[in-house]
């Protein structure tokens, strides 16, 4: 227990700084004051002030926050701090602090993929084939154990993973493969077995199959500064694309919501990862700064969407929403995140007691 609780304060520490620094940098940059950056809520256990700004570390390492000099529109404010004042900047200006959190989280998780491709590059499972099933397609086509798929339909293969991907794209139509066999190159056109099978939601979706089973074999394929980047990047869209595909699924019943995982769930993980090794842990720390920086997009005042939900409307209708409008709304979004944060505590109180 004591190995995942500093796991999970590394955690929640790393990306908690990373969205209260891209307040804070994005903030300042635009001429805006701050006058406190803290690590968690609550008593102030350190703090230490450096020009007009207090950094401190709290008692409650579950967040974070950046107090900007005039954040509160109803609030007094020294005509000498106007020209540092967040409420008095322009709109755009203020989107864009506000923006910068959830930003900063999705280039945090780029930043370590890009690092974990530098140093390890690719591990990848060799296109060859391990066993043909019997009853199949690939069977009564003629492949065999030791064939090396090279093509299919025109493009070529890198690893057995691109097997399913290209052939999932032909929608059950025939398949044309290029096979290298002791060092000649055979062509085979033959049609996908339909099959039923669960995705990453746990829902029934239809595969198209050949009935090849790989070797389990794996080579390492190395990655130059710009093959890293463009995969670092295509896998942080893809982590957000998953995460609101997630969220959507869950708010219509697709999924279930006892998936959801607060604190313990995520301590439990870290500590998992951590043991798993270094380039587990990291990919961890990425996977949940994307969920951060969704969740924070999330149109519910109290969080960013919620602010910029508000920068939205001032830009439509040139007004801001009013302070008891406003007022509401927050108190609104309070309430709904608290009714959450009991919800993901109370599933992972279940899942404790379930041996989960």
């Amino acid at each position: 227990m004591g190995h995942s609780a500093v796991a999970f304060i590394i955690v929640i520490g790393i990306l908690v700084f990373v969205h209260e620094f891209g307040h804070f940098l994005v903030a300042r940059l635009c001429g805006v004051g701050v006058e406190v950056f803290s690590l968690g809520f609550g008593p102030k256990i350190f703090k230490k002030k450096y020009g007009r700004t207090e950094y401190c570390i709290s008692a409650i390492p579950l967040g974070g926050y950046v107090k900007m000099t005039g954040e509160d529109p109803s609030g007094e404010l020294d005509p000498a701090d106007r020209p540092y004042s967040f409420t008095h900047k322009p709109l755009s200006r203020k989107a864009l602090i506000v923006a910068a959190g959830p930003a900063f989280n999705f280039f945090l998780a780029i930043l370590i993929f890009y690092l974990l491709y530098q140093i390890s590059g690719l591990t990848l499972a060799r296109p060859d084939v391990g066993q043909v099933v019997d009853d199949t397609p690939a069977k009564a086509a003629g492949l065999r154990p030791g064939d090396i798929i090279r093509e299919v339909n025109g493009t070529p293969v890198a690893s057995f993973g691109d097997i399913p991907l290209e052939i999932a794209k032909t929608g059950g139509q025939e398949v044309h493969l290029v096979v290298e066999r002791d060092g000649e190159a055979l062509d085979f056109r033959l049609t996908p077995r339909r099959q039923e099978g669960k995705n990453l939601f746990g829902e029934t979706v239809d595969r198209y199959v050949l009935g090849i089973v790989g070797t389990g074999e794996t080579f390492h394929q190395p990655l130059n500064m710009f093959q890293a980047m463009g995969k670092s990047v295509a896998d942080t869209y893809g982590l957000i694309k998953l995460t609101i595909m997630s969220v959507v699924k869950m708010v219509s019943g697709a999924i279930s919501a006892d998936n959801l995982g607060g604190p313990i769930m995520i301590a439990q993980m870290a500590g998992q990862q951590a043991k798993a090794g270094m380039a587990n842990f990291v990919w961890f720390i990425a996977l949940l700064s994307v969920n951060l920086g969704i969740i924070n997009l999330f149109p519910i005042p109290v969080l960013d969407g919620g602010h910029l939900l508000f920068f939205g409307i001032e830009a439509v209708t040139g007004k801001s929403v009013s302070e008891k409008l406003r007022e509401k709304l927050i108190q609104f979004g309070a309430a709904v995140l608290v009714a959450l944060m009991i919800f993901v505590f109370y599933n992972d109180i279940v899942r404790i007691f379930n041996g989960g």
